[in-house]
């Protein structure tokens, strides 16, 4: 595969990254990324961790430069980083901030000029980035993403998505695939500009968006979607929102498309593969593959994923169901199906069951057990502060098998949610114990 450029569709005096203090061109940008690379560390592997999309995408950019790949670890814990560090020896850590005296931290006055000439090209099975997913056992397992096959599945996402010429805001962390693709590949390959803020408050994402010209995309999560629909701000007009990491409800995505008037589309992906299928939430339960990837089911036990520029195929966790048109019904993760006497339910349908109580604001059900014990029942955690425990189980019984009640059901003030609003399965078993 020949070569790829670092920016693809050059235009250089077209925004790359968006701020409060104007836009960076993608010339300008090219020249700070290139003088970043010759002060850079000399080592195979970088842990970037910056929080600031435009030091991260610089940091990002450097690194493809100098030939060395990001580690993308799943969080920044102190733990996670240090087991990320021990598997890769030499490996050195990239910051926005001054860090431990073995990172390096980005310098801000980056004053350069302009880019002159055409990008530079990077070898297309270079690895560019390793996000991590935690794994069954918590030790961080690394998948290896090449700069080809991130350039392909870029161009893929953005013309589903009409990336190219719209100005994104996002609340997720580019160290995550999700945001790694829709918002930092989505400015180097699918032609948007981004912008370096990570808002987290609806007052502060409404700022963004304000100061950003249409068409403006929102890349964000079911959380933050569920917060900036419920804060019920005035925001200038939106031409589309994206969702991932969790998933999105029919009610939430009808109110946020009735009140933001803009459409609400879900991304189906996982760390290993990127992003796989899209659908229009309020359109139904069937999801359109990408273009070149398909999706076969693999009995009981997950499916297999091919695409041309993936490599091998790859086996995912999740069950599904191919319609004569290709398309594809999710039908829930084949570890999260429950079996008592030959009856059958997954964990999503039940938290589904209990999503549509009233008065129910937010929940989950998962297996406070591994589950090779020898009796596994589902257990919930919920936050409705106008119920009880048992309110809440009488009404559950209504439309619930008794041997899939959740035992124990227990009221929490709120959620363990990470910054992508996901639930880590350590910190809900612990909270539970608690």
């Amino acid at each position: 595969m020949s070569p790829l450029p670092l920016i693809g569709g050059y235009r250089p005096q077209a925004p790359l990254l968006l701020s409060a203090r104007g836009p960076l061109s993608q010339a300008r940008f090219l020249g700070q990324a290139m003088a970043l690379a010759r002060a850079l560390p000399q080592a195979d592997f970088v842990l970037n961790l910056c929080e600031s999309r435009q030091v991260f995408l610089l940091g990002f950019a450097a690194a493809l430069l100098r030939g060395q790949a990001s580690l993308l670890p799943s969080n920044k814990a102190p733990g996670t980083v240090s087991a990320v560090r021990a598997r890769y020896p030499g490996s050195y850590v990239l910051n926005d901030a001054p860090g431990d005296t073995d990172s390096f931290t980005v310098p801000l006055d980056l004053d350069c000029a302009d880019w002159a000439g055409a990008p530079p090209d990077i070898a297309a099975e270079q690895v560019a980035a390793v996000p991590f997913t935690s794994g069954s056992t918590g030790e961080p397992l690394p998948h290896a993403k090449t700069w080809g096959g991130l350039v392909s599945h870029a161009g893929l996402l953005s013309r589903r998505l009409g990336f190219d010429g719209s100005h994104i805001a996002a609340t997720v962390p580019p160290q995550h695939t999700y945001g790694l693709e829709t918002t930092v590949m989505a400015a180097l390959a699918g032609g948007a500009a981004t912008h370096c803020a990570r808002p987290f408050f609806p007052q502060d994402l409404s700022a963004v968006l304000a100061g950003i010209d249409a068409p403006r995309l929102l890349i964000t999560t079911p959380v933050h979607l569920q917060a900036l629909v419920q804060a019920a701000l005035r925001l200038p007009p939106i031409a589309a929102i994206v969702s991932a990491t969790a998933p999105l409800s029919l009610e939430l995505a009808a109110a946020a498309e009735d009140r933001l008037r803009a459409p609400v589309h879900e991304i189906y992906g996982s760390t290993e593969s990127g992003a796989v299928a899209t659908r229009r939430t309020t359109a139904g339960d069937w999801w359109e593959p990408l273009p070149g990837l398909s999706l076969r089911a693999d009995g009981d036990d997950g499916a297999i994923l091919t695409a041309p520029h993936l490599g091998p195929p790859i086996r995912l966790a999740d069950r599904v169901e191919a319609g004569a048109d290709g398309r594809l019904r999710l039908l829930g993760r084949s570890a999260d199906m429950l079996k008592v006497a030959g009856k059958r339910m997954s964990l999503a349908e039940l938290q589904h069951k209990l999503q549509e109580i009233s008065g129910v604001e937010d929940c989950v059900v998962f297996l406070p057990e591994p589950a090779g014990a020898a009796v596994v029942r589902p257990a919930a955690l919920v936050v409705a502060p106008a119920l009880s425990e048992g309110q809440i189980v009488e009404s559950l019984r209504l439309s619930v098998d008794p041997a899939f009640l959740p035992r124990p059901l227990r009221l929490v003030p709120r959620l363990p949610r990470n910054e992508l609003g996901k639930l880590p399965l350590a910190a809900l078993r612990d909270l539970l114990r608690r």
